[in-house]
C-alpha cells in the first residue's frame, strides 16, 4: 500500500484559478490537491469559503483556498501548478458544448439529488419509527399523542441541521405547533450545486507560462528565502507584518517570527524598529526584517540595476531578528 503522500499527490502540473482580470487572487478547490500541498511543499493559502445560507459568517470557513501572490508565483516557478483563467476558461468551455453534453450533465446532477433526497428520506423514517415505536411502548398512542410526536420530531430534525450555526432557529422550531399532521409529499430529487467544473468542462492544456504571477520583489525574495528553509508562512495581517513565520504546520507550532520586507537600501525609521520589536515581543515573538542583497547575488560581484517590479531570482536574501530588551 501506498503512502499518504502517494495516495494524495494530484495529477502535475495541476491548475490554479485565476478568478478576477484585475487583480491576482488565486484559488484551489480541490481538497486532495490542498492537502498535498500543505504536507510536500509547506503552502497554507487561506480557507474563504463559508455557507450560503450564513454568508456573514467568519468562524466556520471552508473550501475554496486562496493562495496568497508569493504561494502562486513560487509553484508556477517550480512547474507544479499553471495559471488558468476561470472567466475566459468558462465562457469558451461553455460555448464549445453541445447540447447532448449539457444535458447528460443535468441528468448526472439529478441522479446525483435523488440518491441525495432518497438516503435523507430513508434517515427520516427510521427516526420517525423509532419515535413511534417508543410512544407505542409508553402505552399512550392515541392519535393525539402521536401527532405530538410527530411535531417534536420535525423540531428535533431542525436542529440537528441548524444548531450548529443559528440560535434562534432552536427556539422558533421547538415551538412549532403544527394543527394537521406533516405532509407525506418529499423531493423527488434535491437541487445539487456542482463543486466543480471539470466532468462537463475539460481544462485547458498546459502551456509554458508567457507571465508569471505578479508580486513585490522585496516580498517574493523573502517568502521565497524562508520558504527554501523550510518554514511555512502565513498572511500576518493580524499581527501588523506581512508573513506570520512557523517552524512546521500551524496546525502543530506557535508561529516563531513577524516577517517585514524591505528594500537592501531602504531606509527604516528607527521608530519603526523600536515599535516592530516591541510588538514582537508583546506578542512573545521575534520582529523579523529581510530584504535581497544585491551586492552578494550569486555570479555578481557589483551591485546590479534592477528594473521597478522586476524580481531577481539570484538574489541573495539576509534577514535580521529584532527582540526589545527595555531595560
Amino acid at each position: 500500500m501506498g503512502s499518504v503522500k502517494d495516495l494524495l499527490q494530484p495529477s502535475l502540473p495541476f491548475p490554479l484559478f485565476k478568478i478576477s482580470s484585475g487583480s491576482d487572487t488565486f484559488i484551489l478547490y480541490d481538497i486532495n490537491t490542498i492537502t498535498w500541498l500543505r504536507k510536500t511543499h509547506n503552502i497554507l493559502g487561506v480557507l474563504v469559503g463559508t455557507l450560503p445560507q450564513f454568508p456573514q459568517q467568519n468562524v466556520f470557513l471552508g473550501l475554496p483556498l486562496e493562495l496568497q501572490p508569493e504561494e502562486a508565483r513560487l509553484l508556477v516557478e517550480k512547474g507544479v501548478a499553471y495559471i488558468v483563467d476561470d472567466l475566459q476558461w468558462h465562457i469558451s468551455g461553455m460555448q464549445s458544448m453541445t447540447s447532448a453534453q449539457k444535458e447528460t450533465f443535468k441528468m448526472a446532477l439529478y441522479r446525483q439529488g435523488k440518491e441525495a433526497a432518497r438516503k435523507e428520506n430513508e434517515k427520516k423514517e427510521m427516526v420517525r419509527e423509532k419515535a413511534m415505536k417508543k410512544a407505542q411502548d409508553r402505552d399512550k398512542c392515541d392519535g393525539d399523542d402521536i401527532l405530538e410526536t410527530e411535531d417534536v420530531l420535525v423540531a428535533e430534525e431542525a436542529k440537528e441541521d441548524d444548531a450548529l450555526f443559528d440560535k434562534t432557529s432552536q427556539s422558533s422550531f421547538a415551538k412549532v405547533s403544527s394543527p394537521s399532521k406533516p405532509s407525506d409529499t418529499k423531493p423527488d430529487s434535491w437541487i445539487i450545486t456542482p463543486v466543480s467544473s471539470s466532468p462537463a468542462l475539460q481544462l485547458p492544456p498546459v502551456k509554458p507560462p508567457s507571465t508569471l504571477p505578479s508580486v513585490n520583489p522585496s516580498s517574493y525574495a523573502l517568502f521565497k528565502h524562508l520558504h527554501s528553509l523550510g518554514y511555512f508562512l502565513s498572511p500576518g495581517l493580524r499581527f501588523g507584518c506581512q508573513f506570520l513565520i512557523y517552524p512546521g504546520d500551524p496546525l502543530r507550532f506557535h508561529s516563531h517570527f513577524l516577517a517585514m520586507a524591505t528594500e537592501w537600501e531602504e531606509e527604516i525609521d528607527l521608530l519603526d524598529l523600536v515599535g516592530g520589536g516591541r510588538l514582537g515581543t508583546g506578542v512573545k515573538k521575534g520582529w523579523l526584517i529581510g530584504g535581497s542583497d544585491r551586492k552578494e547575488s550569486a555570479g555578481t560581484t557589483a551591485s546590479r540595476v534592477r528594473e521597478p517590479g522586476a524580481v531577481d531570482a539570484n538574489a541573495k536574501v539576509r534577514t535580521f531578528c529584532i527582540e526589545w530588551g527595555g531595560i
